[in-house]
């Protein structure tokens, strides 16, 4: 994962082309780049972020953020009481006892 100005790039190697290529996640407009070293990637993926901001400037439109933060989620009602009572049992919100569980899966 890659990070810059707020945007997150996700990177694949293609192992017939010998060159990594990536996307900036979380957007409906597409940010793409590429590069055969990590140096490379890097300044690329910096170069197409601005270029983005730039672009964006230009138009006279406002760009779009990656994540904000916030997700619907739908899950069994069964699953939701649940986590509600487990939180309340903490002495947390259920907001806050979901974080937690999220971050301790990715970490």
């Amino acid at each position: 994962m890659m990070k810059y100005k707020g945007y997150i790039g996700h990177v694949e190697y293609d192992d017939d082309a010998k060159i990594f290529h990536g996307e900036v996640v979380g957007l409906s407009d597409i940010i793409t780049f590429q590069g055969r070293s990590v140096d490379e990637l890097e300044q690329a993926f910096k170069g197409s972020v601005d270029d983005y901001l730039n672009w964006c400037k230009e138009r006279g439109e406002k760009p779009e953020k990656t994540f904000s933060g916030t997700f619907n989620l739908r899950i069994p009602p069964e699953l939701h009481a649940k986590l509600a009572y487990q939180a309340k049992n903490m002495g947390i919100s259920l907001n806050t006892f979901v974080t937690e569980q999220l971050r301790h899966a990715v970490e």
